[in-house]
């Protein structure tokens, strides 16, 4: 499909992209935005969570023939900057959006009943950072994680700001939304469960992998809570004495990295 150039920022066409930061705020009702070039070519290229329409700065057109090709019979809108800026409410430096439409959301149960023998999944207990939220949808992904549970108190995967910090990994990880006891169901499904926490810890570096294995990630301050760490198994990575903690999506890389088995792939 042609790229099809609007010069009125009121374009009712453009409408899903209008006010983005204000429309993210209020929720988009099982829609999303994505931003930037690698966001939007892995949504293009395989992401259960299907693309709408696409959003570029005019100038930068001439040097995404590929994108534009990929995107197929999708309508593609091109703008000035000003305008551009104008519809999305702010400066959009990267010059590229992508209206999306969320996937219908995956039984947890069904989708821990598909994964392989031998497999790393990522559990997250009230992680409301989007920015942490990102960062460990990608760590996910660059270590092998099949799939993320989330708790019902933890913030969208999809929020425009999680899928950017992820650089598309939200948009290509299974993920499921676990309403009931998580420790009931990953122990029907054979995972060993692994509480990352600072306290009365066996140590990261002493652990021999499981073959099923669930790693459990908890918001920063609090951590996860006592009742599931009496129930899980409780690891530590060491620092220094008199420090905090870390970052939890920092951690969630370091225990990631751990587990990877990269002649796996």
């Amino acid at each position: 499909m042609p790229v099809v150039v609007v010069i009125d920022p009121d374009d009712p066409r453009l409408a899903p992209y209008r006010d983005i930061r204000e429309r993210d705020l209020v929720g988009r009702d099982r829609e999303f935005i994505a931003e930037g070039k690698v966001v939007v070519e892995r949504m293009l290229a395989g992401s259960r969570h299907k693309a709408r329409s696409l959003l570029i700065a005019e100038h930068r057109v001439p040097a995404l023939g590929d994108m534009i090709a990929a995107a197929g019979d999708l309508p593609v809108y091109a703008a000035a900057q000003p305008v551009l800026d104008r519809i999305a409410g702010f400066a959009l430096h990267r010059g590229i959006l992508a209206h999306g439409a969320a996937a219908a959301p995956i039984d947890a149960d069904a989708l821990l009943a598909s994964l392989p023998d031998r497999v790393l999944l990522v559990v997250l207990v009230g992680i409301s950072n989007h920015d942490n939220i990102g960062g460990i949808f990608r760590n996910a992904a660059a270590f092998g994680a099949a799939a993320v549970l989330l708790a019902p108190d933890c913030c969208d995967p999809l929020y425009r700001k999680a899928v950017r910090v992820s650089v598309g990994a939200t948009l290509t990880v299974p993920f499921a939304t676990v309403e009931g006891d998580l420790l009931d169901l990953l122990t029907q499904h054979r995972f060993e469960a692994l509480a990352l926490s600072p306290h009365r810890a066996t140590r990261l570096a002493d652990l021999v992998r499981a073959p099923r294995i669930a790693l459990l990630l908890g918001a920063e301050g609090p951590g996860l809570p006592d009742a599931l760490l009496a129930r899980a198994r409780a690891v530590a990575i060491p620092i220094v004495p008199g420090f905090d903690s870390l970052n939890v999506a920092t951690s969630s890389g370091i225990a990631l990295a751990h587990f990877f088995e990269p002649d796996t792939y």
